[in-house]
């Protein structure tokens, strides 16, 4: 009985050892740098992308039947949708081209190395290289760009090269902003070469 006993005791003194080391052991072990990151990810990718703007020429009645005009062509080799978090965009690592046509149906393009669509914000921001070629042969080089598509507003405090051949200015600047027909274009700081025509 005494034997019993003391092997149940020392049974129960096991027990409770392994119990309080479990209890006792805790992770202090600081993480840093890329175990520490939160991973991110799409909810959706798409490759070979192209996304076509539309809009109705007339207010749509109950038939769908309306004659529409293209906007907009965005192409892309990659998409990802991050619309799956609280701030919600979708990025495009490998850069992209936007067709953009206006009233008369003339078509602009936009191209840059990378870029980000904000889609709570409705803030385009490229990056890498951004070109913007309008149809009648105006240019303008910068780094990084944003475009306000709600106000139809671009602008960017980064060095830029804008080159207009109807007047032949070739104007070098940093910072600036237009409106997306170039009818209004206000330079921060410019230098380069630009020629006036008298009246």
């Amino acid at each position: 009985m005494l034997l019993h006993n003391t092997i149940r005791l020392k049974g129960f003194a096991t027990v409770c050892t392994v119990a309080i080391l479990f209890l006792c052991c805790k992770d202090n072990y600081q993480r840093v740098g890329e175990e520490a990151a939160t991973h991110i990810y799409p909810q959706g990718v798409a490759q070979n992308f192209t996304l076509t703007y539309t809009e109705s020429l007339k207010e749509l009645a109950t038939k769908d039947s309306s004659e529409t005009r293209v906007i907009a062509i965005l192409k892309s080799p990659i998409n990802k949708d991050f619309d799956n978090l609280r701030f919600q965009h979708k990025e495009f690592p490998e850069g992209l081209q936007l067709d953009f046509y206006d009233d008369k149906n003339q078509k602009s393009v936009i191209t840059s190395d990378y870029a980000i669509i904000y889609s709570q914000t409705g803030i385009i921001d490229l990056q890498g290289n951004v070109v913007i070629e309008t149809h009648d042969g105006k240019k303008l080089e910068t780094p990084q760009l944003y475009w306000d598509r709600a106000n139809k507003w671009i602008f960017t405090e980064k060095e830029f090269t804008y080159t207009n051949p109807e007047d032949g200015t070739l104007m070098d600047g940093e910072g600036m902003d237009f409106n997306r027909e170039f009818t209004f274009f206000k330079a921060h700081k410019t230098f380069g070469l630009m020629s006036i025509k008298e009246e």
